[in-house]
């Protein structure tokens, strides 16, 4: 996930590299989201529970700080 990069990247397609990259990052992402929110809702273990929490507080910083470098980019995203 290299999303920090100076310079795009010209691909095939002729999209720029971090376009593409941002986009599934973005997927990854919410995915990860889904599957930390399903697992939270799937234990009862305190520490497991507390895991859980502190896995989608993180992953929706994640995701937060991706929409808005969509937003920078003026990305379309259906997420």
């Amino acid at each position: 996930m290299s999303l920090f990069k100076k310079e795009p990247t010209r691909g095939t397609s002729g999209e720029s590299f971090t376009r593409r990259q941002l986009l599934e990052d973005l997927y990854l992402t919410k995915n990860a989201l889904d599957t930390a929110y399903a697992n939270f809702e799937a234990v009862v273990d305190p520490d497991l529970i507390d895991c859980y929490t502190y896995e989608i507080y993180s992953v929706q910083k994640r995701y937060k700080f991706l929409l808005e470098q969509a937003k920078q980019m003026d990305l379309q995203t259906y997420f």
